[in-house]
């Protein structure tokens, strides 16, 4: 088990799934965010808002659906709000 599955609310399944896209500590997580994180592991197939939560919650040192209760809207509206930057930039480069 490395650093990650030892985070609050993640485990060895959610680190394998963090480490195929180059996150393999804490310090990666926090870099990246939780929200890119999470549409880089959504590019790669299904995953639910609950992991998006979770990845929050582990970073926070709280339980994932704490952070769904409180954090919700907001990291519902960052998510929109990277999703319409990136369909922005790749407008641009077309």
């Amino acid at each position: 088990m490395g650093e990650l599955a030892r985070l609050q609310g993640l485990g060895p399944a959610s680190e394998k799934a963090l480490n195929a896209i180059g996150i393999h500590t804490r310090a990666d997580l926090e870099r990246i965010g939780p929200v890119q994180a999470f549409l880089e592991l959504r590019a790669q197939g299904t995953v639910s808002l609950n992991f998006l939560y979770a990845m929050v919650g582990a970073l926070q040192g709280r339980h994932w659906a704490d952070i769904a209760r409180s954090e919700r809207d907001r990291l519902l509206l960052e998510l929109e709000g990277f999703q319409q930057l990136k369909a922005l930039l790749r407008d641009e480069d077309q």
